[in-house]
């Protein structure tokens, strides 16, 4: 009745370990991306049409949005901005807004994030 452990060596038993661990690691990756492949959810893609030979081949060119010239913030973001600050307590008048650091910041890194996660 009486079992001895094996090895009582620290080392042997890390090694074993983070052996089990890795190989557990691989098989979820593996795991993951066979779901991937497999993923019931995924929109089916639908098979283009072959082209008639009477027509022509024309490209056409898709309605891309016009970009948007960022002229700072609107007068209605100052006015949210003004009592926001109103709101928490502070007495006294805005005399300017201005974004610091907009194209690093993680709000808006999140709001890309989202963004591309929908689509």
């Amino acid at each position: 009745m009486g079992h001895s452990p094996v090895t009582t060596n620290p080392l042997i038993i890390m090694m074993i370990n983070m052996t089990v661990v890795f190989i557990v690691l691989v098989v979820l990756m593996y795991l993951i991306k066979l779901i991937h492949i497999v993923d019931p959810t995924k929109p089916k893609e639908e098979p283009a049409a072959a082209p008639v030979d009477d027509e022509p081949l024309v490209a056409v060119k898709s309605a891309a949005p016009e970009p948007v010239l960022d002229a700072g913030p609107t007068p209605e973001i100052i006015a949210a901005i003004s009592a926001a600050i109103t709101a928490y307590g502070f007495v006294g008048q805005v005399k300017a807004v201005r974004i610091i650091n907009h194209e690093g910041t993680p709000w808006r890194s999140s709001a890309r994030f989202n963004t591309l996660k929908r689509k």
